[in-house]
């Protein structure tokens, strides 16, 4: 397990450690069933095969939430309790897609106790596709 980074090893131009996720339709049906959402271009293939995405793809929230994973590995309860995340959707992910998260602080701030970080955030999947690009900010003390 990562340590948590503090508020020394922060600087503008750090790159986070990258994460890999392989995406599976088990793990997209197991999706479905927690979320509730089980719109068929996810886990039915016939219908998805034959819509203009060509298969099933990943719910968004799915991948997204890989982009938190990485941030709580590398800022823990700050990123839970502080962070905040905006992002764009620029691609899908499909079954047998590996995704790489990936980070850059782009700023890191004192201000008054804590430092404030900016972090460019992508999800790319094995082609070097963008799926998901966005930023994120998180307050960590000093």
């Amino acid at each position: 397990m990562r340590q948590v980074l503090n508020s020394d090893d922060l600087y503008a131009g750090l790159s986070l450690p990258e994460l890999k996720k392989l995406v599976t339709q088990d793990q997209i049906n197991l999706y479905a069933r927690v979320s509730q959402d089980f719109n068929p271009i996810h886990i039915d293939e016939e219908f998805a095969r034959q819509s203009p995405l060509g298969g099933t793809v990943a719910h968004g929230m799915l991948i997204l939430s890989y982009i938190s994973e990485l941030m709580t590995t590398n800022f823990g309860k700050n990123w839970l309790t502080s962070g905040r995340l905006s992002t764009r959707f620029k691609a899908p992910a499909r079954p047998g897609d590996t995704i790489t998260v990936s980070g850059r602080i782009t700023r890191a701030q004192k201000e008054n106790n804590s430092v404030s970080v900016d972090c460019d955030v992508l999800c790319q999947n094995q082609q070097g596709e963008a799926v998901i690009v966005g930023e994120t900010k998180v307050s960590v003390p000093v």
